[in-house]
């Protein structure tokens, strides 16, 4: 009960949670926006994984592939995966020229992980978690290298360790798990994690000198922080103010702020960092000068809804600096609910909430507020410019411990940042999506189409669109077929390539299959920017130079294509009145709704008397009539268009003529008799030859085989009622018989001077009976009630109960008696009352000894203590003992009182 009670208190908060989720997205009538559930968007189509086209994969014996980085010059795909880097081919990944790097932990680096009490299944190995371009001639990579860290270069040409590996514990996270990132730009490495066990989240540059981090006193500037990107933006590119490139880094941590506006234990961030800091000359000595952050927010705020977990980010770089897009995937802080979002945010919305108030902790409290006092001049936290450059500032050693000295103070700002149109751009309620990418393209329209990829938790891939603010989901993929995370997501342009990285391998996918779009409507309800129509079949945009025949239309998805005449497939139905016939109609889109007409007339209502009902694979007909026949059509119907998918001829006849008889080489005994009158045959087959038949025979002519079957039916009747005097008689002589007690050889043998006491007793030959006895207050002169003792039984009582005993069954009563069983074992000297087994317990042998021969079964029942047997057995004799008894099966004909 009380652990009852625990998991009703456990699923409490989960329930509660589901039910806010349930109102956030009940209580949206009336509103101007989107509600929540028209965000959560169904995927148009839904492709398994032995439908993909063009997929390529690479597999080997290693597992948890979860780093990649793209080298489009070169067209090489680096991969990291547990103890091995690969170099794969990035036009085919699936080539076998593929190059490999061992790198894996040492037995005693294993044996040093395992004393620290990490997993030897996951933990103690090295598992790559940084693969980067240093220079153009070597990579970058770091391992958790069982949880010691260790970095080491690799020479790209040759595709070798190009020195021995170094130590990698500022660089790279221990656990295989945490949250981290890092960014290696023009030779300097910046990354952000939490690096050790005990260690507090860290923002560092580790090299070249001076290295920098975060600070940790009086002010923490991380608050238990998970990484899960960065990005370096170039603002100094054409910048009037002469401002420097800065570093942006996307995580989730404890919040700080006390609002009335939304209380949540956890929040996403963004923090930036300027390329050029060098840190203070006292103050913020080797700490970062320019560190600010501000929450990014991904809520429906009208309803006071916040998905308040970053998982992950992707940067889209645009045609300059200001037109930079972050879009995050984000989640509910509630582990137990399953929901993402989708956010996109401008990077002028990020340098606005930059330039605003600050956040200040008062008394080291936990209350942080917005701080209104007077702010120094240079701002705290911003760049080296060309004004301050002016002033004598050239570098953050020059900055004034003033500034510093509030910029160690007040980290975070006050304004947060909020997403393009305030919303998000989706909203899916049973999905858990990881990772994303975003590929530009141009439409037919001359207007530039984000398309998202997003992989699941499930192994599978969504491919978005962005239309006016909202994402449609051209497809969903199914990737593996056993469920597995997508762990990186890279788009190759060249390549036209999507790859995925998952713990059992790479997939290699193309950004479009316009070849499943089998007709116009089906290529223009797609919406897909990279697909159009060239009058006969759905292509690939991009490889056509002349464009100004193809149709498409992203933004409506509903124009193009009404002079063109698409082929409907006809069908024909020929049925008897009450029969029930399915028009099969398959709609290959999700979106699509099916509408059916007869005769050119919409079927109106499909109620309990409508005679029709209609489901996801047809519509049925239900005891059909004659003034049901006609022709049906069924139609897709999306994006308020009526598309012809299949039409039926049905004729419905009172009678129909039988078929002919079968020979019987076909089917002699009408095994095939319940098939339909008429079966359909595709146009492009072509009837077979008839097959030569057998001579007849007349054995096996209706009338002879309607014979055999009364026949044969007659003598199982009278066999069933044979089977049934017997079975009655057997009952009756069971009921009448005589009801003596059961008893074993042993039990006779063990009290050999009590067989006066039973000579009146019936015995059991029969071994294959079950006796089912009433137990009554009927007792005789002995004290014995219906063969059992009142006293060796310990407290029955006089109510009665019923009770089956398996294994014997009284012998008939003109039967005679058995013959006598062979002589029984000798019998073992007595020993004490009680028997004490190998294992230090202590018994008493029971007085009841059955055996059921059927079951295999043996029924010991304890007496009193003071009504115990003088015998007493070790255990294994008394094993011994009913093994032996097993070889008889025979009862003694003067059974032993005691036995009972």
């Amino acid at each position: 009960m009380r652990r009852s009670t625990e998991m009703q208190g456990a699923r409490s908060p989960a329930l509660l949670q589901l039910l806010l989720l349930s109102c956030c997205v009940c209580a949206t009538a009336g509103h101007p926006f989107k509600t929540p559930l028209d965000l959560d968007v169904t995927p148009r189509i839904t492709v398994l994984s032995s439908g993909l086209n063009g997929c390529r994969r690479f597999q080997s014996s290693a597992v948890n592939y979860s780093t990649m980085l793209l080298e489009a010059d070169s067209e090489r795909l680096y991969v990291g995966a547990r103890g091995v880097v690969f170099c794969l081919n990035a036009s085919d990944i699936s080539a076998s020229s593929a190059l490999t790097i061992e790198w894996e932990a040492s037995p005693e680096q294993k044996r040093q992980c395992l004393l620290k009490g990490k997993d030897n299944e996951t933990e103690c190995y090295n598992h790559i978690r940084l693969l980067q371009r240093f220079n153009s001639t070597h990579l970058y990579m770091c391992g958790t290298h069982a949880f010691r860290p260790l970095c080491a270069y690799v020479e790209k040409k040759r595709f070798v360790m190009s020195s021995q590996p170094e130590e990698g514990r500022d660089k790279c996270p221990y656990d295989p798990t945490t949250g981290y990132t890092a960014l290696i730009i023009d030779q300097q490495m910046y990354t952000a994690s939490q690096y050790e066990f005990r260690s507090y989240p860290d923002i560092r540059r580790n090299s070249p000198p001076p290295t920098l981090k975060t600070e940790d006193a009086p002010t923490r500037w991380l608050n238990e922080a998970d990484f899960v990107g960065s990005a370096l933006v170039r603002e100094s590119l054409n910048s009037s103010t002469g401002d420097d490139d800065k570093i942006y880094f996307f995580f989730t941590e404890r919040s700080q702020e006390q609002k009335t506006t939304y209380s949540h234990s956890r929040v996403a961030r963004v923090a930036r960092v300027c390329k050029g800091d060098r840190g203070g000359r006292l103050t913020l000595q080797k700490r970062w000068t320019s560190f600010l952050k501000a929450r990014l927010m991904c809520s429906l705020q009208e309803y006071d809804f916040h998905f308040n977990v970053l998982r992950s980010v992707f940067v889209m770089p645009g045609h300059t600096p200001e037109d930079t897009l972050f879009y995050g995937i984000f989640g509910l802080e509630w582990k137990n609910v399953k929901a993402s979002a989708v956010c996109r945010f401008s990077l002028s919305e990020v340098q606005e909430a930059f330039g605003g108030p600050y956040m200040e902790n008062q008394d080291s409290g936990s209350k942080w507020k917005e701080y209104t006092g007077k702010i120094p001049d240079p701002r705290p936290g911003t760049c080296i410019t060309d004004a301050l450059r002016a002033r004598g500032i050239n570098v953050s050693t020059s900055l004034p411990d003033d500034v510093l000295d509030f910029v160690r103070r007040h980290p975070l700002m006050s304004q947060q940042v909020q997403p393009s149109d305030r919303r998000p751009l989706l909203f899916r309620r049973t999905t858990h999506y990881t990772h994303m990418a975003v590929h530009m393209i141009q439409g037919l329209d001359g207007q530039t189409n984000h398309v998202l990829y997003m992989g699941t938790d499930e192994g599978w891939l969504h491919k978005a669109v962005e239309i006016e603010g909202q994402l449609h989901i051209i497809e969903e993929l199914q990737l593996f077929e056993e469920p597995q995370p997508v762990n990186a997501l890279l788009i190759s342009a060249k390549q036209m390539s999507v790859y995925v990285a998952s713990p059992s391998g790479v997939v290699q996918l193309p950004l479009s299959s316009c070849r499943r779009y089998a007709t116009c409507y089906d290529c223009i309800f797609a919406r897909d920017p990279h697909c159009a129509w060239n009058g006969a079949q759905c292509v690939d945009m991009m490889t056509y130079t002349d464009r100004s025949t193809l149709i498409q239309d992203i933004w409506r998805g509903s124009r193009g294509c009404e002079n063109i005449q698409e082929d409907v497939v006809q069908r024909s139905r020929s049925v008897r009145v009450g029969d029930d016939v399915l028009l099969q109609c398959e709609l290959s889109s999700n979106l699509a709704t099916p509408l059916w007409t007869l005769d050119g007339s919409e079927l109106q209502g499909y109620g309990l008397s409508s005679g029709f009902r209609t489901g996801t694979d047809g519509l049925l007909i239900i005891e059909a009539r004659q003034d049901q026949s006609g022709l049906y059509t069924c139609y897709a119907v999306e994006n308020e268009i009526k598309v012809a998918v299949v039409t039926y001829n049905v004729t419905i006849h009172l009678n129909l003529a039988p078929p002919p008889p079968l020979e019987p080489t076909e089917d002699p005994y009408g095994l095939f008799a319940t098939l339909p009158l008429t079966t359909e045959r595709p146009s492009s087959e072509r009837p077979l030859p008839p097959a030569p038949l057998l001579p007849r025979s007349d054995l096996l002519s209706p009338r002879n085989m309607e014979a055999m079957y009364l026949a044969l039916i007659t003598i199982l009747g009278g066999l069933c009622v044979v089977l049934t005097v017997v079975l009655v008689y057997v009952g009756f002589c069971l009921r009448v018989g005589n009801r003596g007690k059961y008893s074993l050889r042993a039990a006779a043998s063990a009290y050999p001077s009590s067989k006066k006491h039973n000579r009146n007793k019936k015995t059991l030959r029969s071994s294959s009976h079950m006796e089912l006895k009433t137990i009554s207050s009927n007792c005789n002169g002995n004290g014995i009630c219906n063969g059992v003792s009142k006293q060796r039984n310990g407290g029955i009582q006089d109510g009665g109960f019923l009770q089956i005993v398996p294994g014997e069954g009284h012998p008939s009563p003109n039967k005679e008696p058995p013959p006598p069983a062979p002589p029984l074992p000798p019998t073992p000297p007595l020993q004490s009352p009680e028997c004490v087994f190998p294992n230090g317990l202590s018994a008493t042998l029971p007085s009841v000894l059955r055996r059921m021969n059927g079951n295999s079964y043996v029924l010991l029942r304890q007496s009193d203590s003071d009504n115990a047997s003088p015998l007493c057995y070790s255990f294994a004799e008394e094993l011994n003992k009913i093994l032996e008894k097993r070889k008889h099966t025979q009862l003694l004909p003067r059974p032993d009182e005691s036995s009972v």
